[in-house]
């Protein structure tokens, strides 16, 4: 944000009770006190500093405990801006003293934003589409976490008791809805012995579209390979069923959230833009839109990869450190989206395969030929987000 302001004013938010600092372009102080988290202390204080000209309002947390403060800033007028957690740590150390004050944070966050506004981030845009997409995704996210715990904890149970068993349900099989239901209705393999095969294969053909013969046939050999009871097993075939319930039922969950996820993204235009490039998918195009936006706080493609940490940095010291290395800071969301998707595009689109093997071909890494595809790529997600156009497809040699 390079634009000119008469008021820099830092919110070090908290969640009863914020503190604000506002300086002037000179430096000078001329708000430092707490506020509570009220709406009326809060319209009193930017309504007073608008008498001073344009108000750039700075906050260290822009969701949650931060909304309500950019939300009445907004509406009086204001403008809002976030200073990433990293920045402010780094700035900080630009500064006297180790304290660690809310005082000193607000004084902080103002004083960044007006010696180096180049640290600064744009605040979701006023998009109701692109808010409400937030808080899905953030709770995606959790969901994501819960069902990983779930599956650890469901393959620590039958590796305990019945580690053949376990070696069956190998990758993702362990969470196909025929497994799950499986371990719901038989506990583990003391109830699939007792059902015996036939019975098993009968009701698993009614609960199933594709055949499930290899698979049963796989079970019951593994259950064939283990004669002796692990100290444990029934205890543990009580707590089976429980948890591949839980995994089924945030299964169903995610898929609830990500149908919401798809039809707010129909109402968003850069949506459709952003998947129609090879490797973009609905979760790709979520985690872009909402780091980034339109792409308009970036001034280059060049911006945009270093600040999601897939440029190379170089490194140099006279005539004996030379060389460019992998980025290790950046917007870790950003640059897993990009990677994904880059990594996927490999596999399936003829350009980004060919791109992959030429750098394969130069004797790069998997994952360092990756980074240059997602670097390359970086370049065209920038220019698709400023021309608002749709990906073109292009063959390898044409380009």
């Amino acid at each position: 944000m390079t634009e000119h302001f008469d008021v820099y004013c830092g919110l070090d938010v908290g969640k009863s009770e914020h503190h604000a600092t506002a300086l002037t372009p000179a430096g000078e102080r001329i708000f430092d006190k707490p506020l509570p988290q009220d709406e009326t202390r809060l319209r009193k204080l930017f309504t007073g500093l608008g008498r001073h000209g344009r108000v750039l309002m700075i906050v260290d947390q822009p969701n949650t405990i931060g909304a309500l403060p950019i939300a009445v800033a907004r509406d009086c007028g204001c403008e809002v801006a976030y200073l990433p957690g990293l920045a402010m740590r780094k700035a900080a150390d630009l500064y006297p003293g180790r304290s660690k004050t809310d005082a000193r944070d607000a004084f902080i966050i103002a004083d960044t934003a007006r010696t180096m506004p180049h640290t600064l981030r744009a605040v979701d845009r006023d998009s109701e589409v692109l808010a409400a997409l937030k808080v899905l995704s953030g709770f995606d996210a959790d969901l994501t976490h819960e069902c990983t715990r779930a599956i650890n904890r469901l393959r620590s149970l039958l590796l305990q008791i019945f580690p053949s068993l376990e070696r069956v349900f190998v990758g993702t099989i362990l969470t196909r809805t025929l497994v799950l239901d499986l371990l719901i209705k038989y506990a583990g393999p003391t109830g699939l012995r007792e059902a015996r095969r036939g019975n098993v294969l009968r009701w698993a053909r009614n609960h199933s579209r594709k055949d499930p013969t290899k698979l049963i046939d796989e079970i019951f050999t593994a259950l064939g390979e283990q004669t002796v009871t692990v100290i444990g097993t029934d205890a543990v075939e009580l707590v089976i069923p429980r948890v591949a319930a839980q995994i089924k039922e945030l299964k169903h969950q995610r898929a609830i959230v990500a149908a919401e996820v798809e039809k707010l993204l129909d109402d968003f235009p850069l949506s459709i833009v952003l998947m129609s490039m090879p490797g973009v998918g609905i979760k790709t195009a979520a985690t872009i839109l909402l780091t980034i936006g339109d792409a308009s706080t970036f001034t280059s493609a060049g911006h945009l990869a270093a600040y999601a940490g897939i440029a190379p940095v170089t490194r140099r010291s006279g005539t004996s450190i030379r060389g460019e290395y992998p980025a290790r800071s950046g917007n870790k969301q950003l640059k897993n989206a990009l990677f994904r998707s880059a990594w996927i595009a490999s596999c399936h689109d003829p350009l980004s395969k060919a791109y992959y093997e030429k750098k394969r071909g130069q004797g790069k890494k998997h994952n360092a030929a990756i980074i240059c595809l997602a670097r390359r790529r970086c370049d065209v997600i920038y220019a698709m987000l400023k021309t608002k156009t749709l990906y073109e497809t292009k063959t390898p040699k044409a380009a």
